[in-house]
């Protein structure tokens, strides 16, 4: 299990406990976190999943994939350091305490 924290582009934060295994997109749509839309359910075929990965995460994370990099593409103002899809971002122990920014919106 790990403690994620979602911020929405308000500022509205949300701390969710997800359980290993998930992805943080999955943590996000089961807790009813708005401002992640998921619309590809996870396939990596979208960018609704979109956010900002706090700074200080950006080095423990796996490093993007091609596929990920592409998706990146269509999103909303995307940050070439600090974009991440959810949906490929699984979650393990070793994510407790990941803060994510939500986008002003998702394309």
């Amino acid at each position: 299990m790990a403690r994620i924290t979602y911020i929405e582009h308000n500022g509205t934060k949300h701390v969710v406990d997800v359980p290993t295994g998930l992805t943080v997109m999955e943590g996000a749509r089961d807790n009813g976190i708005p401002g992640i839309e998921a619309d590809c359910g996870g396939a990596c075929a979208c960018s609704t999943c979109h956010v900002y990965v706090d700074a200080a995460w950006i080095d423990k994370l796996p490093p993007k994939e091609e596929m990920e990099e592409d998706m990146l593409d269509f999103a909303y103002e995307p940050d070439p350091v600090l974009s991440r899809l959810t949906c490929q971002l699984r979650v393990s122990d070793e994510l407790d305490g990941l803060v994510v920014t939500m986008p002003e919106k998702q394309l």
